[in-house]
């Protein structure tokens, strides 16, 4: 499915915004809110990039979903889970080797990406945090590519919900085909999960009740970062993408 998306409006469906990190060092960029610069300036060169990539990535994903300059968007000062400037939309984050992932939605979101090929170790992961039931069905598949898309989605979860790992892997149980059931059952949840560039790319969103939740956010690869972390407007890159499933989140019976 090809294409960076032209829909504007954040309020329609959530939507996926990516762009590879490049090896930039430069100095802090002065848009950075103060609590950004006291968080930059603990991390190792490498961790500085991808830092900055990251919070590079979410003005302009902000820009372009609200249709404002880049230089006027901002997150709320500290973990970045909502916007300040515009107001009103959520953020999820998450990168993974050189991709940066932000998604943004009127509602709870959450994202998490991995590349395709990795956790050689998934059985002992799954052993440790899945219930029973995951074990089961997943021990007899015996594929890690289908563990991965489990794995993101249950991370996906836990950010939409606000929630950390500990103690809480278990509150989405992922039954055989995918058949999901959430503990939170005030809400409609759905998710949907993709292969994009290499990578699993997995979300988790509140629909509203004028949605239709078998939508698809649209997903938009971004220029990367230039080598001075510039706001200037980026242009979409075109980008092709592999649909793996999309469901809704039932409350656990």
């Amino acid at each position: 499915m090809p294409g960076p998306s032209t829909d504007s409006s954040p309020d329609r469906k959530p939507q996926v915004w990516l762009c590879h990190r490049l090896d930039n060092t430069a100095d802090a960029p002065d848009w950075l809110l103060p609590g950004e610069h006291q968080r930059l300036a603990q991390r190792s060169d490498e961790q500085a990039s991808e830092f900055l990539a990251s919070r590079w990535l979410i003005r302009q994903a902000l820009a372009h979903a609200c249709g404002e300059p880049a230089g006027h968007c901002r997150p709320v000062n500290g973990r970045p889970v909502a916007s300040e400037q515009p107001p009103g939309v959520r953020l999820s984050l998450s990168h993974s080797q050189r991709l940066v992932a932000c998604a943004t939605h009127r509602y709870g979101v959450g994202i998490d990406i991995e590349p395709g090929g990795r956790h050689s170790q998934w059985t002992r992961v799954a052993k440790r945090w899945f219930s029973p039931v995951e074990q089961e069905w997943l021990f007899r598949a015996d594929d890690p590519f289908l563990f991965l898309q489990v794995w993101t989605l249950k991370e996906a979860w836990l950010k939409a919900t606000g929630r950390g790992i500990a103690g809480n892997l278990k509150t989405l149980e992922v039954r055989k085909n995918f058949e999901l059931y959430g503990d939170q059952p005030d809400r409609e949840w759905a998710t949907c999960c993709c292969y994009v560039e290499g990578f699993l790319v997995t979300v988790v969103y509140q629909v509203p009740e004028t949605q239709d939740p078998g939508v698809w956010p649209a997903i938009t690869l971004l220029e990367p970062p230039p080598d001075n972390y510039s706001l200037i407007h980026t242009q979409a890159l075109d980008v092709d993408w592999e649909p793996l499933f999309h469901r809704v989140i039932r409350a656990k019976r």
